[in-house]
């Protein structure tokens, strides 16, 4: 697999299983309305994204169930009657139905007794449900149990968005243990993200690119056993903030993308804007939109890792 290409959902895997590559994310900015492919016309019992379930009783375990299967009847009373057989209950259910589409997606949060329902067990009930409907995905996560996701991370000379990354890593706000920091930028060793790398015995590796060697098989091998690549403001040219403060734009934004072979338009996982003015000037612009981009990709790295994002059609996404 090339590591600019979007490689196809990994299966449901049992626990402690190998990670297999599946993803990459990029973050970039963009002028809002101007993303082909940025609305989805839906129906859903609920639109609003809500945090990870919080109350979760004494002794029992969070999981997580995401799935996609041909629309039919009783497939929300299917998965209800698996959950609630081992003595889970259900907290959250999210289900969208395209209106032209024959297609059934759902995300659920579930609490259960792992002592009444073992993980191995719970990955074979699921999968028998994901048998029973034919499903393209069906995968279930227990955040307590389950590995976490491994990623690495591509960065260029901007630091913004990487520190953002690594910071809300150590204070324990994304899910994910971070393999190596891949850069075609070179920073002294005395760089305050160097030293944090170093403190926290995270991989730096750098790697020069030229136009005509990208370095691609070097890439795929210090990314082996990643689960996700993220592409951190990576080999991200122009001025795009100085551009649109010329410009005069009233609204600035940043998206984060699935990484396709066509630059920046892959499959939309997040976006987020912000209102601008007269009144700013070019520091104050770029510090809002350094701003926007990272958290809109961490918000993105977020909503992967809990199981919120789906493939709609070829070029959209389900976001729950």
């Amino acid at each position: 697999m090339r590591w600019d290409q979007l490689a196809p959902p990994a299966p449901p895997r049992p626990p402690n299983s190998p990670h297999p590559i599946h993803l990459l994310v990029s973050i970039s900015p963009a002028e809002p309305g101007l993303r082909r492919g940025s609305s989805i016309d839906r129906q859903m019992l609920s639109v609003a994204r809500r945090p990870i379930s919080g109350a979760v009783p004494a002794g029992n375990l969070l999981g997580i169930h995401l799935f996609k299967c041909p629309d039919t009847v009783g497939i929300v009373a299917k998965l209800s009657e698996c959950i609630a057989s081992r003595g889970g209950n259900i907290h959250s259910v999210d289900v969208f139905v395209p209106e032209d589409k024959h297609v059934f997606y759902s995300r659920s949060e579930f609490t259960y007794n792992p002592k009444l329902w073992p993980r191995d067990e719970l990955h074979k009930d699921f999968l028998s449900i994901s048998h029973f409907f034919s499903a393209q995905r069906s995968t279930v996560r227990v955040p307590d149990l389950d590995p976490k996701y491994k990623i690495s991370v591509l960065a260029s000379k901007q630091d913004h968005c990487l520190f953002d990354l690594l910071y809300r890593w150590q204070e324990g706000r994304l899910p994910v243990d971070i393999n190596c920091v891949i850069s075609n930028h070179d920073r002294p060793e005395d760089n305050h993200v160097r030293r944090f790398l170093q403190r926290h015995g995270i991989p730096y590796h750098h790697l020069p690119t030229t136009p005509g060697n990208k370095r691609e098989q070097e890439i795929l091998e210090l990314i082996e056993g990643t689960d996700f690549v993220v592409l951190a403001r990576y080999m991200q040219g122009g001025h795009p903030s100085r551009q649109a403060f010329n410009a005069g734009v009233k609204l600035i934004g940043a998206t984060s993308h699935f990484v396709t072979n066509e630059l920046d338009e892959g499959p939309i996982i997040e976006q987020m804007v912000e209102r601008v003015s007269h009144r700013d000037t070019l520091q104050s612009f770029v510090v809002k939109s350094e701003n926007l981009e990272k958290q809109c990709l961490a918000e993105a790295i977020k909503s992967y890792c809990e199981l919120r994002v789906l493939p709609y059609e070829l070029k959209k996404t389900v976001v729950f």
